[in-house]
């Protein structure tokens, strides 16, 4: 058995902050570093110490004004208007962590998340370090006064001396946003989530159902000597390599399996996610299931997309995307097949799952004739969505990739657990783009997506033709 370590990936979170600061007169406190923090005006309309941006296209800019309330901007009769106000405060601490709060109201605007933002820039010498700068967390709607808070801690880069605080509006859609506050000061860094993630390569061979459980509990033993919080195991890990099919494999869930796999999780205090064949009444899924440290059934996920192999024989596909909270995070589960279609792992993201676990039976083998293979197809869902990807596979090699698309632990052919500690929390930035995770659902256009939600069309049909509707 083969155990790989990869290198420790610990997280110094991006981050945020600013300098100085009186507000026109008011006193703050004294570690805060924003100037006019609660947007006071004299005779301008943009409050003193903050500076207007706007669009190129002047017909696309949004109005920015003073009022008593603090600093609103709306566009009346614009529903793709931008605008905002930015800061530039000197005197950052390179390394140093620095929390970011901001409150704000809107008012008949579609989409907060999508149209109200904060960013902030990292700068040396006036010149930007990422163009993307980094989006602080939020907005959170206070249900008792309807306010929205922006919250953060950030760590400013080892280059930073200064940092551009951006206040945005995108598309407000007729609506408005009235910020009220902004806070700035230097804190005590956020804590890491470490966590240890592992993912299992075995092939059993000449086996029955039941070796096959003595030899995957093995491998959740050797994930506990590792001290690992989860660890993946392969689909249908009490058919493979037996004369059994998924129909005669299947059983009630929970049930025996779940309660073999799960007095390995109790005894070795981990999670446990593994792919077993269920049947439900006179149903059949592909269904992979998630043990507590407990050893309790904390959730099952029925696979939703079926090969030939499988819908052929009369199994039943799944219809739902749950996501499952832990003690270290939000996880989600999906099976095989899946992977070839981009929706679920987008719908998992949608619902804040993290890590993403993938009980597989093949493939993960490298690009071959100019072909993407599933390594590259694992790699760019995981990219795509911002999530960490672990397949646990028969064919190919077991994998543990980060949102960056990055492979951390490979199996390389060996047999074992391969696992890796990551944090949680931490947060990188693509070139350019900057942190996907957070900029990429604001930027979507789901009103553009509607034919992706109808019954694929007849290929077979000119194009143009318009088809018949289903008969049902």
């Amino acid at each position: 058995m083969a155990i790989t370590r990869c290198g420790l990936m610990r997280s110094v979170v991006m981050g945020v902050i600013a300098l100085v600061g009186v507000g026109v007169g008011i006193p703050v406190a004294a570690d805060e570093l924003v100037q006019n923090s609660d947007f006071r005006a004299r005779e301008q309309e943009v409050p003193d110490h903050w500076l207007a941006w706007t669009p190129d296209c002047a017909a696309a800019a949004c109005t920015v004004r003073s009022t008593p309330d603090g600093l609103l901007i709306d566009a009346p009769g614009r529903a793709y208007a931008v605008g905002g106000v930015w800061q530039d405060i000197q005197g950052i601490e390179p390394g140093r962590a620095y929390a970011v709060e901001v409150t704000c109201r809107a008012n008949n605007i579609p989409s907060v998340y999508r149209s109200v933002l904060v960013r902030l820039n990292w700068m040396r010498e006036a010149k930007m370090l990422h163009p993307a700068g980094m989006l602080v967390r939020g907005p959170i709607s206070n249900p008792t006064d309807g306010k929205l808070t922006f919250r953060d801690v950030l760590v400013a880069p080892k280059e930073a001396d200064r940092v551009r605080l951006s206040l945005e509006v995108k598309w407000p859609c007729g609506g408005s946003v009235c910020f009220e506050r902004v806070s700035l000061r230097p804190t005590e860094p956020a804590a890491v989530r470490n966590v240890k993630i592992g993912t299992v390569y075995l092939r059993p061979r000449n086996s029955t159902p039941e070796k096959n459980l003595d030899l995957f509990c093995d491998q959740i033993d050797a994930a506990g000597k590792l001290k690992l919080d989860i660890v993946c195991l392969p689909e249908a890990i009490t058919m493979v390599g037996t004369s059994k099919t998924g129909v005669q494999c299947a059983e009630s869930i929970p049930g025996p399996s779940t309660k073999r796999l799960g007095e390995a999780a109790k005894r070795n205090r981990l999670w446990v996610v593994a792919g077993l064949y269920e049947r439900d009444g006179e149903s059949i899924y592909n269904t992979a299931v998630l043990l507590d440290r407990e050893g309790r059934l904390a959730g099952k996920y029925r696979k939703v997309h079926l090969p030939r192999e499988e819908w052929k024989k009369g199994i039943t596909p799944g219809h739902e995307y749950p996501v499952f909270k832990t003690d270290f995070g939000t996880i989600a589960i999906q099976i095989c097949y899946d992977w070839f279609f981009a929706e679920p792992e987008q719908l998992f993201a949608f619902q804040r799952a993290e890590v993403l676990f993938a009980p597989t039976w093949g493939n993960t083998l490298p690009d071959e004739e100019g072909r993407a293979q599933g390594e590259t197809v694992f790699r760019v869902r995981a990219r795509d969505n911002g999530l960490y990807l672990v397949p646990s596979v028969y064919s190919g090699n077991s994998l543990i990739i980060d949102p960056m698309g990055r492979i951390l632990a490979n199996s390389q052919g060996g047999n074992g657990v391969f696992w890796c500690e990551v944090d949680l929390n931490r947060r990188e930035r693509l070139p350019w783009v900057g942190h996907w995770r957070s900029i990429g659902p604001r930027d979507r256009m789901p009103s553009t997506y509607g034919p992706l939600m109808k019954d694929p069309p007849n290929p077979l049909e000119p194009p143009g033709t318009r088809s018949l509707p289903n008969r049902r």
